[in-house]
């Protein structure tokens, strides 16, 4: 029973950050929004910080089963298989009313005054880079990306890119800015 709560909790959890953002989230709102008691969530969660690192792990897993995915179906070449990752993200996001990433938008909100949440978030960053490096890497390998491309750097520009289209796209709630952004980058590292 205890479980079904906490995954509640993180559950919604999730959502309500995007919406509201950190600093905005009340506990006594995510209380109500779940109908839990204030104990339980104190069972489950040392603080707000240790539910929201919690939340960012549960996105995590998230994005590494979408990386999965897209990544793992060998049966598209390796730049078709990193664009769908973005692609099915940016779906996400549709669905979510391009609300955007919540690393990026926890990362904005919080990286300039908390050192954990500033090493987390990067730490995310750099794992989901890596995941997409190992497949450029193999594109590199198959002749679809110039010999002297360093994989690892165009991973990291692809998910520095990503998060700035993200947060346009959350703003005008409108997905032109990662549509557009996907098509300049594989038409320019080809």
């Amino acid at each position: 029973m205890t479980h079904v709560t906490k995954e509640r909790l993180l559950d919604s959890g999730l959502s309500m950050l995007l919406v509201r953002g950190y600093n905005d989230l009340g506990i006594q709102a995510l209380l109500e929004a779940t109908g839990t008691p204030k104990g339980s969530f104190y069972h489950h969660f040392r603080s707000k910080e240790d539910f929201t690192l919690q939340v960012i792990d549960r996105y995590m897993a998230e994005v590494h089963r979408g990386l999965d995915h897209s990544l793992g179906n060998t049966s598209l070449p390796p730049l078709e298989r990193v664009r769908l990752f973005f692609e099915l993200s940016q779906e996400k996001y549709r669905q979510e009313g391009y609300l955007g990433c919540l690393l990026g938008g926890v990362g904005q909100e919080l990286s300039g005054v908390s050192e954990t949440f500033r090493r987390k978030i990067e730490s995310c960053f750099t794992a989901i880079a890596i995941r997409i490096a190992g497949c450029l890497e193999e594109a590199r390998q198959r002749g679809e990306l110039p010999p002297e491309k360093d994989p690892r750097q165009m991973a990291d520009l692809l998910v520095d890119c990503w998060e700035g289209a993200a947060l346009r796209s959350r703003l005008r709630r409108d997905p032109g800015p990662l549509g557009t952004m996907l098509d300049f980058y594989f038409a320019a590292i080809r």
